[in-house]
């Protein structure tokens, strides 16, 4: 095992250097024909100014996708590396099942419980892509297979997955895939209990959330130049038409959607670099307004969840490395804030998981990441929650 272990290493840690040196000698017969000759992209200058600071680009052509000239010389590129690396093709191989040697290629990931199921992942030897299926009520229960990969991914160039959120019910599927490897992935809706895709069909979507309801889900587009994502829509299945919720015109803020642990909330979670802002619904009045948790300040970065009545904000106002407050939902302005974890410069807070009788922790202290679980009181005795605040495990 040491050996192999260690040849693993060498593999992955040497590939470049043994490639390259088994790459350096021509194969035989090949002698100095038009093949060992790299193509040299033509020179078209391109002038491109921002901020008034003009610079010339002149392989900015390069990026037209459509153009044959590009494609003629992509081909060519493909082909002198080919041809160069040919020598290497039984090392390549010896790697290659070196490392795969070591993957159980075969396996399942740990499943976990939502509403009357229990879903997971697995993947099969010679497959490329995982089957994600579920088990109703119990482990020991019958498989169902709610999506594979493998199949959708038949007459296709790509295939990825984005979005996977089912229903509370269980019913439905909300899931996005992108076919084309450009991160532009599709949303659709499919039907749990019958297999069929539902009509519904909206580009260029990010992450989704459901209503409880389970007809709502709300879901965040890109910009189709930009690729920012600057729109949040609320879409009842079934109908032909999606509800403008918010729109992000500030360049430097990206928006995200997501559902609190607790399930009660949906969260807009909108950020720049060192600042954020949340806003949020609650899960069961999908028609009801966003609320703001706590303006953006410049510098100011936060995070928020949910549990009973309050909302757990990890924030790095006063705190470098963030520090744990909760404030209620009615008003979670700063006046209103109790510590449940104060600041420790040597340690910092990296998320925070409110269950319903612990408060889990991710951190980092020299060097090393951590868990440290809090136990806290049941959501429904709040009120003494600062007081009862004590570190069992770390």
């Amino acid at each position: 095992m040491r050996s192999s272990t260690l040849l693993l290493i060498f593999s992955i840690g040497g590939l470049t250097f043994l490639l390259a040196a088994c790459a350096a000698k021509p194969p035989e017969g090949a002698g100095d024909g038009p093949i060992r000759t790299p193509p040299i992209a033509e020179k078209q200058p391109k002038t491109i100014t921002v901020h008034g600071d003009s610079r010339i680009d002149d392989y900015f052509w390069l990026r037209d996708k459509t153009n044959p000239k590009v494609i003629d010389y992509l081909k060519a590129e493909d082909a002198y590396a080919e041809a160069t690396m040919k020598p290497t093709v039984p090392l390549q191989d010896a790697l290659f099942k070196e490392m795969v040697g070591h993957i159980k290629e075969t396996d399942d990931t740990a499943p976990y419980r939502r509403g009357d199921y229990f879903y997971y992942s697995r993947t099969i030897a010679g497959q490329q892509y995982p089957v994600f299926c579920r088990k109703r009520g119990a482990l020991t229960a019958p498989e169902e297979i709610v999506l594979d990969l493998n199949e959708m991914a038949k007459g296709q160039k790509f295939m990825a997955l984005g979005s996977y959120e089912v229903s509370d019910d269980g019913h439905l599927l909300a899931y996005s895939t992108d076919n084309t490897g450009y991160r532009q992935y599709t949303l659709q809706v499919k039907d749990l209990r019958t297999g069929a895709l539902l009509p519904d069909r909206i580009e260029r979507v990010d992450n989704v959330a459901w209503a409880t309801d389970n007809k709502t889900v709300f879901y965040v587009t890109e910009d189709a130049v930009t690729k920012r994502n600057d729109k949040f829509f609320r879409h009842v299945v079934g109908t032909p038409a999606s509800d403008l919720i918010y729109d992000e015109k500030d360049e430097l803020f990206d928006i995200g959607v997501a559902r609190t642990r607790d399930r009660a909330m949906i969260l807009l979670q909108i950020a720049a670099k060192t600042s954020t802002e949340v806003r949020y619904l609650p899960a069961d009045r999908p028609t009801a307004p966003l609320k703001i948790v706590l303006p953006r300040e410049a510098d100011h970065e936060y995070d928020v969840d949910h549990r009973g009545n309050v909302f757990y904000i990890r924030t790095n106002k006063d705190a470098k490395n963030f520090r744990v407050v909760t404030a209620p939902v009615s008003d979670p302005s700063p006046g209103h804030w109790k510590e449940v974890v104060g600041h420790r410069p040597a340690v910092k807070i990296e998320s925070v998981d409110p269950f319903e009788r612990f408060l889990v922790l991710s951190e980092w202290e020299n060097g090393l990441q951590q868990l440290e679980i809090l136990e806290i009181l049941p959501a429904a005795e709040m009120a003494d929650l600062l007081s009862s605040v004590s570190p069992i495990m770390r």
